[in-house]
């Protein structure tokens, strides 16, 4: 499979390196099965800059879904610590994990996650309502306009194709404006030219909006859409790759 390569940002300047969105400092994580342990990440270093586009590369059962988890506040590591916007995440009560989801972190899944009873613009918009937003309409409808889907608003997600519903996901991932976005195998159930139309959306979006985004995939071709490439294997980095 051969995608196509599109504009890149600017990299990150030496002082978002200096003081990045996230950082991941020697992390480990541990699960437990049948009283065993098994330890899914060993000892992960890793930083995403502002307003740049970061890959996580490699086979299924490599660590990176797991490391999305992590990154998004969404669980903790067994051993080290997870630093977002400069916040290290353990040390945050369960409410402030809610606030600092809702506010700073987007997330976009495989399978588009979208409520099936609620039209696009209600799915998108739902981010909002749930932060207690009292007129989240226009915005929601902005986010969709920005992802070519204004004419959709109202169609319920059986009405669209699989790249119109990863669109709207997107919407909703970025209707608050976070600053980190998490893309976890983004076009994983999508067919190649819907796939790079996506990949080509995300670029954008990093490249216009300075987003930060950290996506999962398997894929070695997608590689060509980001700035930095992360290779892992068995739980750790073999890689760092700066383009």
């Amino acid at each position: 499979m051969v995608l196509a390569q599109t504009a890149k940002s600017s990299p990150p300047s030496s002082a978002d390196r200096r003081s990045p969105l996230l950082s991941v400092e020697r992390v480990t994580k541990d699960y437990h099965t049948d009283g065993a342990a098994v330890r899914a990440l060993k000892g992960v270093s890793m930083q995403v800059g502002c307003g740049e586009f970061v890959g996580l590369v490699g086979r299924s059962g490599c660590g990176k879904s797991t490391l999305l988890n992590l990154a998004g506040a969404m669980d903790f590591p067994t051993g080290g610590h997870i630093l977002l916007d400069g916040t290290p995440t353990d040390e945050l009560s369960e409410i402030q994990l809610t606030g600092l989801r809702r506010e700073k972190v987007g997330f976009i899944f495989q399978s588009f996650q979208l409520l099936h009873t609620l039209s696009a613009v209600e799915n998108v918009e739902l981010p909002l309502l749930l932060a207690g937003h009292a007129d989240p309409r226009p915005q929601a409808l902005a986010r969709l306009d920005s992802v070519g889907l204004a004419e959709f608003a109202h169609r319920m997600p059986h009405q669209l194709s699989g790249g119109q519903m990863q669109r709207v996901a997107i919407a909703r991932a970025l209707v608050h404006s976070p600053r980190l976005v998490l893309a976890d195998e983004p076009t994983g159930n999508l067919d190649t030219a819907t796939g790079n139309s996506i990949l080509e959306l995300l670029r954008r979006i990093c490249t216009e909006q300075k987003t930060s985004i950290l996506m999962a995939t398997h894929s070695t071709e997608s590689a060509s859409f980001v700035d930095t490439v992360v290779r892992m294997r068995d739980g750790h980095i073999e890689e760092i790759t700066r383009s």
